[in-house]
């Protein structure tokens, strides 16, 4: 795990969520894919997790989807590079408690694996990762199979009995 302070984890979670992981958990699962990310110096990343109508609401604004989701990246883009002493923002990940939970659930997966699946798959999102094809999918997929195991997860795309 990245035990460097270089790496700056802002955790938010929005009132009256249950069953949430605690701040320092979350921050864990953050840095383990900080640590598979090929980026130099400082960053940060700000994770909320929110209800389903902010989930809604954001995806609503942002991707013109009608629906909570799971979860959100917004990458940080900049026209001019931050001060070489300040960390570079990667960007907001915004994850809903809810459907992470009701994912867990129907996927019959534990809620701490499928809470460490979806930061881990929202911070590759913040790296540049994508699935919209197979190619990127199979990439993407291989990066999250690599970190998760880190963690002492297992693979989140094999299917349960």
């Amino acid at each position: 795990m990245n035990a460097d302070p270089a790496s700056l984890v802002d955790v938010h979670i929005a009132e009256g969520l249950a069953d949430i992981p605690d701040p320092s958990i979350l921050t864990r699962w953050v840095e383990l894919a900080l640590d598979e990310i090929d980026k130099a110096g400082a960053v940060s990343v700000s994770l909320s997790v929110v209800d389903e109508e902010e989930s809604r609401r954001l995806n609503r604004e942002y991707r013109d989807q009608d629906k909570a989701t799971n979860v959100l990246s917004f990458p940080m883009e900049f026209d001019v590079a931050p001060p070489p002493d300040e960390p570079l923002l990667l960007g907001d990940l915004a994850i809903c408690g809810p459907v992470v939970a009701r994912e867990a659930r129907e996927q019959e997966k534990t809620p701490e694996d499928h809470w460490a699946h979806m930061v881990t798959h929202g911070v590759l999102h913040l790296a540049g990762h994508d699935h919209m094809n197979d190619e990127e999918a199979e990439v993407m997929e291989r990066l999250e199979k690599k970190i998760l195991a880190r963690g002492g997860v297992a693979d989140p795309y094999i299917a349960r009995d």
